[in-house]
């Protein structure tokens, strides 16, 4: 083995433990607040760090820039999408509570 299939695969199993730790988060976390932190922070370190695996691993071919394209369009997205699901939980929630 070469060492960029040795640092792929470092960097693709550090990856996958991220995300599996963000999907125990997820489903172990009592409140929204903290599976949405769950969801977010470790879910997408994760996936960069796969995507930079798979980028070294296959790093003469084309399908690169594909990966590239992932993992900025995750990386754009994620903070809005965690955004909106915190603003819409807390106002929920102060629904729930009686504060208007």
């Amino acid at each position: 083995m070469s060492p960029f299939e040795w640092v792929s695969a470092i960097l693709i199993l550090s990856g996958c433990a991220l995300a599996f730790t963000a999907s125990i988060g997820i489903v172990r976390f009592p409140d929204t607040l903290t599976r949405m932190h769950a969801a977010t922070k470790p879910q997408v370190v994760g996936l960069i760090l796969v995507l930079v695996g798979t980028g070294i691993d296959i790093r003469d071919d084309v399908n690169v820039w594909m990966l590239v394209l992932t993992g900025l369009f995750t990386i754009i997205t994620a903070p809005v999408i965690a955004h909106l699901l915190g603003r819409t939980a807390y106002r929920e929630q102060r629904e729930r509570d009686g504060i208007f």
